[in-house]
């Protein structure tokens, strides 16, 4: 039997160095399905060319938090946001905010549900240590992800925190994130592998990759064109520490 693959993304956040290390890697395995879980500007320099890359590449792109309010950012908000979202074309920033929340296949006789953060919404955060109920609910169907038959496995992003756990016969997978991780410097990425709208059992895997890029040159790119809180961004890419952590973590050195 010959198996699939499918690759997820997520969470580039403008890092088009990031993006372009983890593509290469994704061609370099002869993967050619690429499903990206959202949120591919903001927070970092290269918005509008990550979304541009991530349009060509991408078979199906899903819509994350900062793909939602982007658009809504008014010219009496905080800097950085207004940079970020004028960073963007106006072309873009519709496709972003037009894109689907949550996307159902099947492979290997498994229903995979793919979306940004939880089956409620693109702004429910769902963290790696999370309660039964809030497992629970993220097999579920919702108003945002539609009727049908309910998932056997979920994969998610948006907390860039790269993990999998399974429960009674159910699978839960975060895909952590390209362009911010937040476990590990690392960008990681997801590779499903199976056998594609296949009802009945079969092989099926879910793997984690991680891919190196060079960070220096990605935070060189925001200095260059004065990206507002790009010191907190290059802290951030070096460490793998949230900025809003940052200040406590650093004293706790």
């Amino acid at each position: 039997m010959t198996l699939d693959r499918i690759a997820l993304i997520s969470d580039v956040h403008g890092n088009l160095t990031a993006l372009e290390a983890v593509l290469a890697d994704i061609a370099h395995r002869g993967i050619d399905r690429i499903i990206n879980l959202g949120d591919t500007a903001g927070k970092g320099p290269r918005g509008e060319a990550a979304v541009e890359r991530c349009r060509q590449a991408c078979e199906t792109s899903i819509r994350g938090n900062w793909d939602d309010f982007l658009r809504t950012i008014g010219d009496d908000d905080p800097e950085e946001m207004v940079w970020w979202r004028d960073e963007l074309s106006t072309e873009s920033l519709a496709w972003l905010g037009a894109l689907p929340l949550s996307l159902d296949l099947v492979m290997s006789g498994r229903r995979i549900r793919l979306f940004h953060a939880s089956a409620e919404s693109p702004h429910v955060r769902v963290h790696r240590h999370h309660t039964p109920e809030q497992f629970a609910a993220m097999f579920r169907n919702t108003e945002m992800t539609g009727a049908g038959p309910e998932p056997d496995v979920v994969g998610y992003a948006d907390i860039h925190d790269a993990y999998i756990e399974s429960s009674e016969g159910r699978t839960l997978f975060n895909i952590g994130s390209v362009g911010n991780p937040l476990d590990e410097p690392t960008p990681s990425y997801v590779i499903l592998e199976g056998a594609t709208d296949a009802a009945a059992p079969a092989p099926f895997g879910i793997q984690f990759v991680r891919v190196p890029y060079d960070i220096e040159a990605e935070i060189a790119v925001a200095e260059q064109l004065r990206m507002p809180r790009r010191d907190v961004w290059a802290t951030e890419l070096r460490t793998a520490v949230y900025r809003g952590r940052q200040a406590s973590s650093l004293t706790s050195r």
